[in-house]
């Protein structure tokens, strides 16, 4: 199965790294204390370019999702669920990644990252119920 593989940038190859290593985390400002995500250079609270990561528990609620049919990636299973996550640690971030309920996703359901492994330097997120 051919892999589309994300080209991490300046600012997302960090997090792709930590990912890999099934680790969560958001960037957080030095001056402002800001959480955010996706990775940025600078601080869209006060503009400064100074910041860390900062694991945050990998766990949110369901904001929305999408249902794919349409065969983007080949050997891919269709439909496919893609789900948006509003991160309880930073109700400012949204993260997405597949869905591996046994059910359909539920709006404001709460949800636990998951990894898929794909190889030693990529791993995806995923969604699943907190309850079950």
């Amino acid at each position: 199965m051919v892999v589309y593989r994300p080209e991490p940038d300046r600012d997302s190859r960090e997090w792709w790294e930590r990912i890999a290593r099934h680790e969560f985390a958001v960037q957080c400002c030095d001056a402002c204390g800001t959480t955010r995500f996706p990775a940025r250079a600078f601080c869209p609270a006060c503009r400064t370019e100074a910041w860390h990561w900062q694991e945050v528990d990998p766990e949110g609620r369901v904001e929305s999702w999408i249902v794919n049919h349409q065969p983007f990636m080949p050997g891919a299973r269709e439909p496919y669920v893609v789900v948006m996550v509003r991160l309880a640690a930073v109700p400012g971030c949204v993260v997405y990644g597949n869905w591996h309920g046994r059910r359909p996703p539920e709006p404001g359901e709460r949800v636990r990252a998951s990894y898929s492994r794909i190889d030693e330097s990529l791993s995806l997120v995923n969604w699943e119920p907190v309850d079950g």
